[in-house]
């Protein structure tokens, strides 16, 4: 393994072994994935303490659709994935098909929610679930199941009988709808039955159809006795059960009787006197060892279906709180409720009786879509608060797919414990998506079985690290999930591994691209903010956001506890309650700064609110550090330039000496009003808000003597945000300035536009005028005249300005317009970009694209943010441009 330079000169790459490091930072199929690709790192997983932790392995979790889904271009499995033949006929059906996928999120119970890429077929729809296996439906008859891990794809037959219509859901028999609920996974393909043989249920409204083999054909079930649809079906020793939407059992033996009615619903009286039992879902499952039938009822879940004459019993929450990321609401005694029925079925003719279960003991069951799950769940509490998971409870998601209005609340835990109310929550879905949630619990106890009998992911290899062991094929699917600065680091390790990642033909990382760098989603809307740290992962993990592609995570653990202040290419300014310090973003060097000098400002620590104050005067506050020269090996991490920036003052530092106080012309009370500055050839540049008067002093000056004052470009009444910035080519100083508020009349505020490329919330403002101005600033002073010119166009390039150091970025190969007039591309030269103009500017709207030359009538372009910055989150959005070429720099190579 190749080694990071930091202060010691002696920490790792991946200090942890570059398996915990790079699975924690995947996506936990991914990461689930990497563990099934050689045997060196399933080992290493089996023993890991690590790994489990950083990766919601072993537990329940509601798979749902993602916010933003990802393109196929951008997409880790949207390539065609060749294997060699290892002497044996090559798997046809598995290397024909491109391995697609779709970006979805998989939500823990107690655990904030987390990506995972799942295998797709373009338009499939998750119609069952069981183990590592879903089944996906296409259209027409183009139904499969897919492993989640290794994309193994088994084709299902069309079902004979049934003719297909436009609506994949929908079938016609006999002149009779039929209406698909699910497929049932009862038995999952293995290895060692070379995946064919499987056994599935087809559960229709009114029809069952079972298939055991791949190259069989269905069976339907008839049934003549069926008065009301079914709801749910399992096979339970080898025997068919089915219930319908009443609470009538029946049963078939394939091979030799069938059906057979063995129940009706067992229903308390005080339900069936109020006819709440209508209004619920049957299911079935089996009981922890397999020996018995269970049958679950659950009921005040309403949903879109219409109870003619019934009185509807609409759930009211009597409680809510925000946990990691969405609201749990809990409903009162007797709004919802859940029974559960257990029949021993070794005897059905005539049937046993069904008995009540008034505890499931150490288990609790999840029930949906998906198979029947039934596992030990553990007792526990978070910060005082009971566990969402809880045991001796009945979980339960989505009965069937396509539902037409979602289950009201969609995922609930009805606890069998007569003192505890049911709870609930509701997913992120939206009913244009066409994925239903479903459970599914993320685990590579399976690992060695993907593998056989064809190799096709199994690779062998050893060595340092172990790191050759991964192919091609490995390498893409790790690099499309491993955060920015983990890819990087990967890349470090070798140059063969560098080489891969920095080909990216599928450009899942933008390399060299300005993008938006902010506190993930879940952060914004959090009301506890204490409940991110619960997890050291998620704590210090940040979104990267390209303009005009999906979002990346990228991870910060030099992050927590504090807040950043600023940036320049690698390098983010932080603070905390002990200081401020540099930390490079990749190898995490960290380099101390020295404090503020006591004689000439004072500081008061007050938790996330930095305040400071002059000794002698009113207090002035922190807007941000500008970082105008990165420290560099070549300079031994001392050469950096830094500008603490405050609205009345500037503190200038060199590397290697003391913060430096920067003295305006204007005697108190009258101080300046900065709110932006640079450093340029020497000189320190500020510019004040109030006028655009620009100052400057010569740094090379050790008395630091009073500044020149260059007179602002513009002077009339209108309000203007001032940023400074260098030129491209670094000789000259621009200002730019931008009307400071921008609206539209009455104070309207335009409707959010989403961008399904990246989740962004853009909006569409009214033009307003933003200008460039540049002039040389040494050669204007020798001469005394401080001449601005207008800029009239950046050609390919542009600004990007924040609370980082101005970002001049080329984008030859980008539009200036978008063809149509429309928003998008939201990336674009010859613009003007601005965020956070410091960490604590409370600015509306939030982040802003203005063109230099806009045709007539063409609307500024707005990505609008759900809260301000600082209060909110901690953290203001800020521009970073991510770069790979670190790893040639700054991490040495080391050649395998």
């Amino acid at each position: 393994m190749a080694r990071s330079i930091n202060e010691s000169g002696s920490s790792w790459v991946f200090p942890d072994g570059p398996l915990e490091e790079i699975a924690s930072r995947c996506d936990v199929i991914t990461a689930a994935s990497l563990v099934g690709s050689c045997k060196f790192y399933h080992d290493s997983a089996t023993q890991s303490v690590a790994l489990p932790a950083s990766q919601p392995f072993g537990m329940p979790c509601v798979l749902h659709t993602h916010q933003t889904e990802v393109p196929p271009a951008h997409n880790p499995f949207s390539r065609v994935h060749k294997f060699k033949q290892q002497g044996a006929q090559k798997d046809k059906q598995h290397d024909a098909k491109d391995r697609k996928g779709t970006l979805c999120q998989l939500t823990p119970l107690d655990r904030i929610s987390s990506d995972a890429v799942i295998p797709d077929g373009g338009t499939g729809m998750w119609a069952g679930a069981n183990g590592d296996w879903i089944a996906l439906l296409g259209f027409p008859w183009n139904w499969e199941l897919v492993n989640v891990y290794t994309g193994r794809r088994i084709p299902l037959p069309p079902i004979s009988e049934f003719k297909s219509t436009p609506d994949k859901l929908v079938f016609e028999s006999n002149d009779q709808h039929l209406q698909l609920l699910k497929i049932a996974i009862c038995r999952v393909p293995t290895a060692a039955s070379n995946y064919t043989s499987f056994s599935v249920l087809a559960i229709f409204n009114a029809a069952i159809a079972v298939l055991h083999c791949a190259s069989s054909r269905w069976t339907v079930l008839d049934n003549q006795f069926l008065a009301y649809g079914y709801s749910d079906a399992i096979i339970h020793k080898g025997i068919v059960f089915a219930v319908t939407q009443t609470g009538e059992v029946y049963a078939w033996n394939q091979l030799s009787w069938g059906p057979l009615l063995i129940s009706t619903a067992p229903i308390p009286p005080e339900l069936d006197e109020q006819g709440r039992y209508n209004l619920g879902s049957w299911w079935l499952a089996r009981s922890p060892d397999g020996s018995r039938l269970f049958l679950v009822h659950t009921w005040g879940v309403t949903d879109g279906r219409d109870y003619t004459g019934l009185v509807r019993i609409l759930p009211a929450a009597a409680t809510s709180e925000g946990r990691h990321g969405r609201t749990i609401r809990g409903y009162g005694k007797g709004l919802l409720g859940c029974e559960v029925y257990s029949m021993d079925t070794s005897q059905l003719m005539p049937p046993r009786p069904w008995r009540r279960i008034i505890s499931l003991g150490s288990y609790s069951l999840f029930l949906g879509v998906n198979y029947p799950i039934i596992i030990p769940v553990e007792d526990g509490a978070e910060h005082d608060r009971p566990n969402m998971a809880r045991s001796n409870s009945v979980y339960t998601s989505h009965h069937a797919v396509g539902l037409a209005y979602p289950p009201s609340p969609e995922i609930c835990r009805f606890s069998l414990n007569s003192e505890d109310c049911t709870v609930g929550f509701q997913t992120n879905i939206r009913w244009t998506w066409r994925q239903v949630p479903l459970w599914l619990i993320p685990s590579f106890a399976n690992a060695r079985q993907w593998n056989l009998p064809s190799r096709h992911r199994l690779c062998r290899g050893g060595g340092d690290g172990h790191l050759e062991a991964l192919t091609g094929d490995n390498i893409d699917l790790i690099a499309a999930h491993l955060d920015v600065t983990y890819t990087v680091r990967l890349a470090a390790c070798s140059r063969e591994l560098y080489d891969m990642i920095s080909k990216d033909e599928g450009k899942m990382h933008h390399w060299d691209e300005p993008c938006l760098l902010m506190p993930p989603p879940a952060y914004w809307f959090d009301e506890h903010w204490d409940v991110a740290r619960t997890s050291r992962l998620h704590d210090t993990v940040y979104d990267l956001v390209p303009l005009d592609h999906p979002r990346r995570s990228v991870a910060l653990p030099f992050m927590h506890d504090r807040k950043w202040l600023g940036a320049n290419g690698d390098w983010i300014a932080a603070a905390d309650h002990h200081g401020w310090c540099l930390v490079n973003v990749y190898t995490e060097r960290h380099i101390p700064l020295p404090s503020l000098p006591d004689s000439k400002i004072r500081h008061s620590i007050v938790s996330y609110r930095p305040a400071y104050s002059f000794n002698w005067g009113p207090a002035i506050y922190l807007l941000k550090i500008v970082i105008c020269q990165v420290p560099t090996k070549g300079g031994r991490y001392a050469d950096y330039k830094l500008i603490a920036l405050f609205d009345k003052t500037i503190f200038y530092l060199e590397g290697g000496g003391d913060w430096r106080m920067l003295e305006a012309l204007t005697p108190a009370p009258d101080y300046p009003n900065y709110c932006d500055a640079i450093e340029l050839r020497g000189h320190v540049f500020a510019v004040d808000e109030t006028d655009g008067s620009t100052y400057f002093w010569d740094t090379a000056n050790e008395n630091l003597m009073l500044p020149f004052v260059i007179p602002p470009p513009v002077v009339d009444d209108q309000q203007y945000a001032w940023f400074l910035a260098p030129s491209a080519d670094g000789k000259r100083l621009m200002i730019i300035l931008t009307v400071n508020k921008i609206g539209i009349a009455n104070a309207e505020v335009p409707p959010d536009i989403p961008y399904a490329a990246n989740g962004l919330q853009l909006r569409q403002y009214p033009p307003v005028a933003t200008y460039v101005f540049e002039l040389d600033p040494l050669s204007t002073a020798r001469a005394g005249d401080f001449l601005w010119r207008q800029v009239n166009s950046l050609s390919d390039h542009s600004l990007f300005l924040g609370l980082n150091y101005p970002i001049i970025a080329n984008l030859k190969k980008r539009e200036s317009k978008a063809p149509d007039g429309t928003l998008v591309p939201f990336m674009r030269k010859n613009c003007v970009y601005t965020a956070y103009r410091n960490i604590r500017y409370n600015q509306y709207p939030k982040i802003l694209r203005c063109n230099l030359q806009p045709d007539e009538g063409e609307t500024v372009g707005v990505i609008s943010l759900p809260k301000d910055g600082w209060d909110s989150v901690r953290q203001a959005a800020m521009w970073f441009k991510p770069a790979l070429n670190i790893a040639r720099s700054v991490l040495p190579l080391k050649k395998q």
